[in-house]
């Protein structure tokens, strides 16, 4: 019986899931992040963060739609995801019926620079990987 005890605790060490390493400023360097690519900036095009007013982000996309603009496309990147998604269900629910929502996700690969804090050391990059959502608001009745 002592013998199965030391086995689970050996399937459990083998099993353990390996963490993929933190991106984080050390002693000897400075953590900048660059800013996430975009993609070419139309008037329908509606960039979402979480530092923004929601209701402002809001009247913006209704706003759109009541200048008579057959479609919006909702970007969110990283934490913003829900944020997004909860916008375009928003919109959805105050035009019931008339609004369609088309949904799509991807990864977004996303570059930090490690700066050295004194002159000696190396510059490095680090590249990380962000979730991101691209919610097509169509409106079939203006």
């Amino acid at each position: 019986m002592a013998d199965s005890g030391n086995r689970s605790e050996q399937v459990k060490s083998d099993n353990q899931v390996k963490k993929r390493p933190r991106y984080k400023s050390d002693s000897d360097h400075i953590l900048k992040k660059r800013l996430p690519p975009r993609l070419p900036r139309r008037n329908n095009d509606i960039y979402i963060t979480n530092k923004s007013n929601f209701q402002g982000q809001l009247s913006r996309c209704e706003k759109l739609l009541n200048e008579g603009e057959s479609e919006i496309i909702i970007h969110g990147l990283g934490a913003a995801v829900p944020r997004a998604v909860n916008l375009a269900l928003q919109l959805k629910a105050k035009r019931p019926g008339s609004v369609e929502l088309s949904v799509n996700t991807s990864t977004v690969d996303i570059v930090d620079d490690l700066e050295p804090v004194d002159n000696e050391g190396d510059y490095e990059t680090r590249t990380r990987h962000n979730s991101s959502v691209h919610i097509r608001v169509s409106c079939s009745s203006h």
